[in-house]
């Protein structure tokens, strides 16, 4: 009988860490959010907090991608790490000296930009030489379903230090970022990394030669590209979390305290969800279930464009939650079988790109289209793009539908 996951070794303080680093995340950005609204008034500082931390990311996921392939990834994880404690304590200090004109926030967030440019990819290239191979799935589940924990309460956690001060608050991230850093040197390297080598006598092609080695095998890949493609269509066209301010104010009128239920609802079925995947994982007809997820993503989104109640939007928003994190729990096994380890560095900040266009660009379309056409044809034009999105997907990439085992991505070769 195995043991349980948490019980690997190295595996609890990895994930320890990694929830410390999350929290500090997640207690920075609502504190931030809160002071430079604070500060200038002006809703759209709040889309520069934003812009300030995407753009620095958008230019190093290139760099980073490849030097996480080529120099020890604890280490750059380490390093992210220690550049995000030191954006913390700059916050900190212009929290406790008043001197906090948003030009000086603005700048920490372009520092912590860069530090999650790394960050993320590392996460995910570390992870699979920490457990072995065949508890990769599960070990994915157990990870996402705590970090989903970590995005609810640490909002909680920061609304709470701030009202002991901002100072008080950056400190407590300064701490989980050492914290993390700490735990970090306890993980042990099960699998040893694989460097790319190169003919003898041959140069080194440069970091964009190398970089676009691994958008060349996501494209030539039909299991990587269909999966990552598949979850950026879906959150990009059928998102409905920007629309929620307007459906509580104007449609199911419950005023701010529904909002924030209305907010959670998709984490609670997403932990749930995980929470049974992290104690039973499947491994059978894992792309079919792909597809069903998806499917039941758009559905779920659609009942919610239509809902007047309040509870049945709740348990829609739930039910859609829950089908994101078998997408997520899915495309993430699939993509750690199918990479070879000298390219996990590059192909997962292609990744992450993908992910981040698809949160950031999803909620624009979604705002837009409700100030186009209002927030119900919105909605449900967003969840029918979902599902006819699914049903294209699925009908053309027949090696994503026809896998079994998450081990057959391995044996799916180019297109």
């Amino acid at each position: 009988m195995s043991i349980p996951i948490y019980r690997v070794p190295g595996f609890a303080a990895f994930l320890v860490a990694r929830l410390a680093a999350v929290f500090a995340m997640q207690i920075q950005a609502v504190v931030v959010a809160w002071q430079v609204y604070d500060i200038t008034r002006d809703p759209m500082s709040l889309a520069y907090a934003g812009l300030a931390q995407f753009v620095p990311m958008l230019f190093l996921l290139a760099p980073a991608g490849d030097l996480i392939d080529r120099f020890n990834r604890k280490t750059i994880l380490a390093a992210s790490w220690v550049l995000s404690a030191i954006c913390s304590g700059w916050l900190a200090w212009l929290s406790y000296s008043n001197a906090h004109p948003s030009g000086g926030i603005y700048a920490a967030l372009v520092l912590f930009g860069c530090a999650r440019a790394f960050m993320g990819p590392a996460l995910q290239s570390l992870l699979p030489q920490i457990v072995p191979r065949e508890r990769l799935a599960q070990s994915l589940a157990t990870n996402s379903m705590l970090m989903k924990a970590a995005t609810i309460g640490g909002p909680v956690a920061g609304g709470a230090l701030y009202a002991f001060g901002g100072s008080v608050a950056y400190l407590v991230c300064l701490v989980c970022f050492i914290a993390g850093i700490v735990l970090l040197r306890q993980v042990p390297i099960l699998h040893p990394q694989e460097i790319e080598q190169y003919p003898e006598g041959e140069a080194r092609p440069g970091m964009w030669r190398r970089f676009n080695e691994g958008i060349r095998f996501i494209w030539s890949h039909p299991v990587i590209l269909g999966a990552i493609s598949l979850d950026l269509f879906a959150v990009l066209l059928g998102g409905v979390i920007a629309l929620l301010p307007i459906y509580a104010q104007d449609i199911l009128h419950v005023g701010p305290a529904g909002l924030g239920l209305l907010r959670s609802a998709m984490a609670v079925g997403e932990i749930l969800t995980g929470m049974y995947l992290s104690a039973r994982p499947f491994n059978r007809r894992v792309g079919v279930t792909l597809f069903a997820a998806i499917f039941l993503f758009g559905c779920a989104n659609l009942v919610f464009a239509f809902s007047t109640s309040f509870w049945l939007s709740f348990v829609a928003l739930m039910v859609a939650g829950a089908g994101d994190m078998i997408s997520v729990y899915v495309r993430s096994a699939l993509v750690q079988y199918s990479t070879p380890d000298h390219l996990r560095g590059r192909v997962n900040a292609v990744n992450m790109l993908f992910i981040s266009s698809s949160n950031e660009l999803g909620e624009f379309r979604a705002g837009t289209s409700a100030s186009a056409f209002g927030a119900v044809p919105a909605a449900v034009l967003g969840g029918c793009c979902t599902l006819l999105i699914a049903g294209g997907m699925m009908w053309r990439n027949r090696p994503l539908r026809g896998i079994d085992r998450f081990e057959d991505a391995e044996r799916i070769h180019r297109v």
